[in-house]
């Protein structure tokens, strides 16, 4: 069978391994939003929200509801989530979300990693103000499109742009948008597919190729970490 056989299998382990750590992430999502403001979609806006995201990545319906009754327990974890702020090789800004039910564990792997490739952990806010924190809404294509991108505005929209691959609308605003924003678009009955929020840096690190491979693994390290959630970083390229 050769190497395009195992080309093919390590790209589809490659897959089912991503697939396995949104599953693992929405569900951590799922637990802390019913938690927070209790299991009724109805009642509860991030756990819509979440709600949606699991199915746009085709997470089993059975796997939502279970999620949602096991954290609807007593005895079920629970979970806190933590942002970490550091600086890796070269000065580059690093941010990393995670959500954990032993503290210690997750903030002893964290340092680990960095002091492992020449980062540094830093204090809360050291790095948080370098980036702009904001949300962002996947929608399907509607008639009245200019009209609805116009009312928005009113609602903290910031700037709506065509997704050409999906044929789809990416509405981004403030992150302290998020609310007013959703429950417009739900008043309206527009079919939000996702929502992500993002952390965009305001300025970027330009790094040579062979000066982000450092970085790179640094990265790679922490993502691989059962309990974090999202990464964002301020590295970028240069090809001069």
């Amino acid at each position: 069978m050769g190497r395009a056989f195992e080309f093919r299998k390590a790209r589809k382990l490659k897959r089912w391994s991503a697939m396995a750590k949104s599953f693992t992430k929405i569900g951590k999502e799922l637990s802390i939003a019913v938690k927070d403001s209790g299991p009724n979609p109805e009642t509860n806006p991030r756990l819509r929200a979440i709600i949606q995201n699991a199915k746009a990545v085709n997470m089993p319906k059975e796997n939502i509801e279970r999620a949602i009754k096991k954290a609807s327990e007593k005895s079920s974890n629970d979970y806190k989530e933590i942002v970490f702020e550091g600086y890796g090789p070269k000065g580059v800004a690093i941010i990393v979300e995670a959500a954990t039910d032993n503290n210690n564990r997750t903030v002893a792997n964290i340092r680990s990693y960095f002091n492992k490739f020449d980062g540094t952990l830093s204090t809360s806010g050291s790095v948080e103000f370098m980036f702009d924190r904001i949300c962002c809404f996947k929608i399907q294509t509607i008639s009245n499109l200019d009209d609805l991108e116009f009312e928005l505005i009113d609602y903290g929209l910031d700037e709506l742009i065509k997704d050409e691959i999906d044929n789809q609308y990416l509405l981004y605003s403030g992150f302290d948008k998020f609310g007013s924003i959703q429950k417009e678009l739900e008043n309206r009955r527009v079919e939000i597919i996702s929502t992500e929020f993002e952390r965009i840096p305001k300025q970027y690190k330009f790094l040579k190729n062979e000066e982000a491979i450092t970085v790179e693994n640094l990265l790679e390290k922490i993502n691989e970490d059962d309990d974090v959630q999202n990464i964002f970083h301020n590295m970028q390229l240069s090809y001069e």
